[in-house]
């Protein structure tokens, strides 16, 4: 009798509430990670809208944190100092970009519709979001703390479509033209459209959608210009 109550220790009711209580030990760890996660999530996006419209040096982490309601050590806790958080915004918009170019180049267009798919979904990320547009800026000026981190991320990106582009030309799908100066012109016009909302800004003009739309039209028309064989 006792050696059966001695092995009943472990009754059913006992493993039930011990399973209840490593669910909401697990629950709450599980809010707090989802906490966690979106407050990096918010420090990300306030960064980005600081550093696109105010630039590196503009841009105080005070101020983020004050805007956010949070301290500035949690901040540092996310992103341990103001370069890493450059870092972390320059490579979320970097894969931003990177993502719209993969959905194109893995997708049925191809000779210059795929070129076109190419700037109109590149300039649809900039048209959702803006102050991307800013932060290419930023970070495309020489001596800027993320320009080093922006090129690792560019490179690959531009070399594959340079390597794409050259493969059509081969082939003669594609006028002959220097691939390389082709990429930087359209890449000079999307950053440009940053600066060009910049100087309305500063001139005391709210700018609209109209400067976006218009680069994206004169940059089609110099890429079909270039390199679309039917042109």
């Amino acid at each position: 009798m006792n050696e059966e109550a001695g092995g009943s220790s472990t009754q059913p009711g006992s493993e039930a509430a011990t399973e209840r209580v490593a669910d909401r030990v697990q629950d709450r760890v599980n809010e707090r990670l989802e906490a966690r996660s979106n407050t990096k999530a918010q420090i990300l996006d306030a960064a980005l809208a600081s550093f696109g419209t105010a630039g590196y040096d503009g841009t105080s982490l005070d101020d983020l944190a004050r805007g956010l309601g949070v301290r500035k050590q949690t901040i540092l806790y996310h992103f341990v100092s103001k370069r890493g958080l450059l870092n972390a915004v320059v490579d979320r918009c970097a894969g931003d970009l990177t993502a719209a170019m993969d959905e194109v180049l893995s997708g049925a267009d191809r000779d210059w519709e795929r070129v076109e798919a190419l700037v109109r979904r590149v300039f649809r990320v900039a048209l959702e979001q803006p102050v991307l547009l800013g932060l290419l800026r930023e970070v495309s000026r020489p001596g800027s703390p993320g320009a080093q981190r922006l090129r690792n991320h560019m490179e690959p990106m531009m070399a594959r479509a340079r390597v794409w582009i050259e493969a059509e030309m081969a082939a003669g799908r594609m006028r002959r033209a220097d691939a390389q100066l082709l990429l930087i012109s359209a890449y000079s016009t999307v950053v440009g459209v940053a600066t060009e909302t910049e100087v309305l800004r500063a001139a005391g003009i709210e700018p609209t959608l109209r400067p976006v739309v218009q680069r994206r039209r004169e940059l089609l028309s110099f890429l079909r210009s270039s390199l679309d064989p039917r042109g």
